[in-house]
């Protein structure tokens, strides 16, 4: 598999995208309301930029009503140097983790225990809640135009797990896969994991993708034992809020 960071990013702006991006000089700005980093970040395009340029994505962002907050890149020495210099804070050190689709269509899902559907149910949006994934969130998922479905796991006669999945290109890419904390253990998500990647077959993805936070010791875990492998991702700077 030969899946570069710039790729997974592409995999990722497509599958989670921002409500509205732009073009500013060597910035691409992404505006939305609420939706998390992923969909508020800016990130350059290149590696090329000068320090009005810095300061004109600034003040985009905070015109917005969105804090200044920049995704960086593996390489982008120079932009970290400059965030660096104007106070900016490292936040949310991020890897990509990925693997051939193929094994994970071999995971035993039991009928009734993983479900792939759209839109969500009533019950898959009160457990996103529980876990403070909220409407900003909720929209980002529907705002997606690729191919794209909502999961969600039972154990024991109840839903136990949420999660949500689309493809862009060759590569399906996992968002807001959560467990309620008394299933965690019971395998709910490695279930979801393996009904999400029976329906990206059918998309015709070759690959499963996902971010998670350098920090998520315990999802990092949990991924490499389904056969993922970690990949250098990006780090998010961010500024202060005036």
């Amino acid at each position: 598999m030969n899946l570069s960071t710039d790729d997974l990013v592409e995999v990722l702006e497509a599958t989670w995208p921002a409500a509205a991006q732009r073009r500013d000089g060597p910035f691409l700005l992404k505006l939305s309301p609420g939706g998390g980093k992923r969909v508020t970040a800016a990130r350059l395009l290149g590696e090329a930029f000068q320090p009005a340029d810095l300061d004109r994505a600034e003040a985009a962002m905070r015109d917005a009503g969105q804090p200044p907050l920049f995704q960086l890149a593996p390489g982008q020495a120079a932009l970290d140097t400059a965030l660096a210099a104007h106070g900016y804070a490292v936040v949310d050190e991020t890897l990509f983790m990925t693997c051939d689709l193929a094994p994970l269509c071999d995971i035993d899902v039991p009928r009734l225990t993983a479900f792939d559907i759209w839109p969500p149910l009533a019950v898959q949006q009160e457990l996103w809640a529980e876990a403070g994934i909220g409407p900003d969130r909720l929209a980002v998922m529907a705002r997606c135009t690729e191919p794209h479905r909502s999961l969600m796991g039972r154990d024991r006669d109840r839903v136990a797990g949420a999660g949500f999945v689309a493809c862009h290109k060759s590569v399906a890419m996992v968002h807001a896969l959560e467990t309620r904390p008394a299933f965690r253990g019971r395998g709910v998500a490695t279930r979801m994991m393996g009904q999400a990647a029976r329906w990206a077959a059918t998309r015709g993805a070759r690959h499963m993708a996902l971010a998670v936070t350098k920090a998520n010791t315990g999802a990092r875990t949990f991924y490499r034992g389904l056969g993922m492998a970690e990949r250098p991702g990006y780090t998010y700077r961010i500024g202060t809020q005036e």
